[in-house]
Order: structure tokens, then sequence, then C-alpha cells
């Protein structure tokens, strides 16, 4: 068994070999906490979590770190703009990130620390690069020497000569406008942190390469993030971190984003779909299916058709896991082992399209099964097809999604009740032959975000979304 994945670093595919046997460290760029999340945000989460469940699943211990970048220049021009603390700002919204990623079943970090929070592991990175003469102090700003370190640009392939850094406004004293600030001098009014080169705020790219050496060390197996990260903020990252001395990543991974008519989801363009909006029409579940089973590596393009079709997919899956468990007169647990086609298409660079194709193969043989009242096949089925949905999140039948083994059942239940009074109701007005009161009592329950399903054993009820 060998898991492969894609490196941007490699411009290829590569066998993923830990730097310790049996363990895999991962660095995820995490959230801007500017604002509420959009679900082009929130794919990287859905995507590395998926990644690192299978990580878990083929025998791996997982230190996952996904950080929060709590002060930069969009946070402090809100700030000013809504007359908030930034720091107000910034906490709202790093909840508003933590209930999306919970509420789209993402595990849990293993750490998640804030920038602010790691202003002296900055401040050490910062002395050992200027001692090493790769960094340099000029009025309040420090700034990173690009021509110092030989290695830059290797990671976006670009060419040093016909580059132009992304500056901010007041950062004084460069050397070479393609150098990039690592700190920035404290402007009146923004919040700032005392250094031995004068008050000031931490930069972007250094926040990522202090906390990656404080929580993984000097190296670590995998950095992921989004591909508009690439440059300027993986190669920054990368050649502060390696000028001081560490080895830093081994594989790069970059999932792509949401698009919405060929373009970016971003708040700048207007065009962006919040995750607490989201769920308020669409299952959690059904979002996530959507969101995490294309590849990692391919564009979604966002429309109301294509979340349509997600949940027609995911609701005869669904459908399948219900009707066994009715059958079975029990929960069914999942099976010890995926599949071998399946754990196939995840080695090869985490496939979940492939994966998921072999999970829908499954739901049908189940439901062949079913017709041809074959029980223990079907049960057997969907043990196979519970073990594949756990590994992609996506088990209905899971705690996360059933409300708790407490909670959920018992409202489950008295759900199940009220909807069998109507249901019977219902029943009764087909055996009158007053069919406009039966279909007006179907459309009812269907408005109310319920699939009824008539079949020969009597009527039965899924939800649905509204």
């Amino acid at each position: 068994m060998t898991i492969r994945l894609y490196d941007t670093s490699a411009r290829q595919i590569r066998d993923f070999n830990p730097l310790t046997p049996g363990c895999v460290s991962i660095y995820l760029c995490g959230a801007t906490v500017q604002a509420a999340p959009h679900i082009g945000h929130i794919r990287s989460g859905l995507n590395f979590d998926i990644m690192r469940r299978w990580f878990a699943y083929r025998g791996y211990d997982v230190t996952f770190v996904r950080n929060v970048t709590d002060i930069d220049d969009k946070i402090i021009a809100k700030s000013a703009e809504q007359n908030r603390p930034w720091w107000a700002i910034g906490y709202e919204n790093e909840r508003a990130f933590n209930s999306a990623y919970d509420v789209l079943g993402c595990l849990p970090p293993t750490y998640e620390p804030r920038a602010t929070g790691h202003v002296p592991e900055m401040i050490e990175m910062m002395r050992g690069l200027i001692e090493r003469g790769h960094a340099y102090a000029a009025e309040g700003n420090v700034y990173f020497d690009v021509r110092s370190y030989p290695g830059y640009l290797q990671l976006s392939n670009q060419d040093l000569d016909g580059l132009r850094q992304p500056s901010g406004e007041g950062e004084g004293g460069k050397r070479d406008p393609r150098d990039f600030a690592m700190w920035k001098a404290a402007k009146p009014g923004e919040p700032s942190w005392e250094t031995p080169w004068g008050r000031g705020r931490p930069g972007w790219h250094l926040e990522c390469s202090a906390m990656a050496h404080k929580y993984l060390g000097s190296a670590f197996d995998i950095h992921g993030g989004g591909v508009d990260l690439i440059f300027p903020h993986h190669e920054n990252e990368i050649a502060q971190a390696k000028a001081f001395g560490d080895d830093f990543a081994t594989y790069w991974t970059h999932n792509a984003w949401v698009t919405m008519s060929g373009e970016k989801m971003s708040k700048s363009l207007g065009n962006s779909v919040l995750v607490s909006e989201m769920v308020k029409h669409w299952r959690p579940i059904v979002l996530r299916y959507y969101l995490g089973t294309p590849h990692y590596r391919s564009m979604i393009e966002y429309s109301e058709e294509s979340l349509r079709e997600a949940e027609s997919a995911f609701a005869r899956i669904e459908g399948f896991v219900q009707r066994v468990t009715e059958k079975a007169g029990k929960v069914v647990p999942p099976a010890p082992e995926v599949p071998p086609a399946f754990a196939e298409a995840m080695d090869d660079d985490f496939g979940v399209p492939q994966a998921l194709a072999v999970v829908h193969t499954t739901v049908r043989q189940g439901n062949s099964a079913l017709t041809a009242d074959d029980k223990e096949s079907a049960v057997a089925r969907l043990a196979e097809v519970r073990a594949m949905l756990g590994v992609l999140g996506l088990d209905p039948l899971d705690e996360h999604w059933a409300g708790g083994p407490d909670r959920g059942e018992d409202l489950h239940g008295v759900v199940d009740s009220l909807v069998r009074l109507v249901l019977e109701q219902r029943q009764a007005a087909r055996a009158r032959k007053d069919y406009a009161t039966a279909d007006a009592i179907r459309d009812q329950l269907q408005q109310s975000g319920l699939v009824i399903e008539d079949t020969p054993s009597g009527p039965r009820w899924e939800l649905g979304s509204r």
C-alpha cells in the first residue's frame, strides 16, 4: 500500500514517504478572519479533512495544524469601517469559520494556532534571518531579501527579473521592490507589538513559517492550501523557513477554487455564498457531498442545478442506507475494510470521484439484492457503503449527522410518529377515493422538506431539502 499525491513543487504525482514511519504531519493555511466564510473558503477545509481521514484509515498517526490569521490589512480596514476593535471582528469571524467547519462535518485540527499568539516566535525567526544576511530592518519594517535565497520562486516557477512583489502602502526602506515585508512598522491607531526594531505587526507570510516551525518542527510532511496561495504566500513561506535553516515541507498540495461564472468566488467580486446561508436551504451533509466529492485539484463551478444534482445523487445513497436498515431491523455497522477499488482510488492522489463511483456501484448491487429479497447480501453491501462513506465523512448514520446518539434518535422518533399520523390520514383519503385531499397532504409534507415514497409495504418518508 502506497499513497501517492500530486506535489506542486515537483509538478507531478509522487509516492508518499513520511519523515517518521507511521506518522503524517500536515500544515494547512486556514482562515483569514476578516469576514464570515463562503463555500469557496470552506472547500479547502473539506478537502484536507478527507485527506486526513484517509491517512488515518491507512493507519497513520496524523498531526493536523490549521492556523488562524487574526491580524492583517483587511481586518484592520474592516475595523476602521465598522468602528469596532480589530480583535472583535477577528474573533467573531473565527467562530463563524469553526461553526462552518463543524456543521459540514470537518474533524477539529490537532492544533489551531492564532497568528497574534506567536509574535515571540516571529521575532526569533526575523532575528535569525537578519543574522544570516537574508533580511534587513528599515524604517521600522523588516524585509526579506529575495536575492539572498537562490531557491526563491521554484514553487511557482517564476522568473525573478520579471517579478513585482505585491506591497502595501507605507512600506518604506525597501532595497529592492521585490523584497517582501515580514514585519510592518506601526501606524497610528493600528494594533502593534514591541520588537527590537520598533513597534509593529506581523507580515502575513511570516506567521505561517513561524507557527509551522513551532508545532511541526524544522521539517514536516505536507503543506496545503488553495491554489491562490502558491504565490506570494507559500513562495515567501518557503524562502523564510529555508533561509532560517528549516527543511520545511516535503510535499505541497493545493486545492482548486469554487468559481461562479468562471471567476474565483470572493467577497471582492460580490459573488460569495455564505455557509451560514447555504445550510438554511440545503442539508449540511448534501453541501459536504457537493463540495467534497469533486477531485480536490478540479475547479467547482457553482450553480443551483449542480447542487440539486448532488442532492439527488446523495439521496440515492441515503435511501439505500435507510431501506437496508429497515429491512435488517438494526443499524448495520461499517465493514472493517473498504472495497479494494475504493482504496485504490483514494491511494491515487485522493481520487474521490473514482472512489465515489465505487460507492454508487455498491449501492446498485445492494438495491438489486433488496429486489431479490437477498437480505444477507444487502446487509453486506450496506456495511461496505458505510465504511466508504465514513472515510468521506458522509455516513448518514454517523452521530454527527444524526444529532448525537440519544437526542437524534429521540427526535427522529417524535417526527416519525407525527409524520405517520399524517400519512394515515392520507391513506384514509385514498381509501375513500378522495385523491384531491390525499395529494394535498402529500404536497404539504413535501413543502415541509419531507420526501414521501409509496412502497408495497406502505408509505415511507425521509428528509429532503427545502
